[in-house]
């Protein structure tokens, strides 16, 4: 009996991730094209919702090794959505942060998903959106741990 319970985990998870992953390329197909690309992107929400961060820390946090990051941030900081301060406490250091315009770039990526998800959560029932509403408190839990 355990087993089938086993096979039918990794049947939901297995679903699961597929559709995360769906939705997930859907969201980011609503950004306005430009040349400001997706690892950009992370790039500038991880600042933002770290508050600042040295480039070290923002390549560990993305994932990327430091000199892509170094190219990373050089393009932000040439479209003036990134800047640079002095580290209060290591003369050598910097600390990165979003931009007003960085910010407000980030905004608008914010609206264009939300925009885009509202427009179809509108076409599902009550009963539906309230399943997803408790499914994503679910997702934020499992997340979190």
């Amino acid at each position: 009996m355990r087993g089938s319970s086993t096979a039918r985990g990794v049947r939901t998870a297995v679903l699961l991730r597929e559709a995360i992953g769906r939705v997930n390329r859907r969201l980011r197909q609503t950004r306005p094209m430009g040349d400001v690309t997706v690892a950009q992107i992370s790039a500038l929400q991880s600042l933002e919702n770290a508050g600042a961060l040295t480039p070290r820390e923002l390549s560990d946090v993305e994932r990327v090794r430091p000199p892509t990051m170094t190219r990373i941030v050089g393009r932000l900081e040439e479209r003036g959505l990134v800047q640079r301060t002095p580290h209060p406490s290591d003369g050598r250091q910097v600390i990165l942060a979003p931009s007003p315009a960085g910010r407000q770039l980030l905004e608008g990526y914010r609206r264009a998903r939300d925009e885009w998800l509202s427009q179809r959560l509108a076409k599902l029932t009550a009963e539906e959106r309230e399943t997803l509403r408790r499914a994503a408190e679910l997702l934020d839990r499992i997340a979190r741990d």
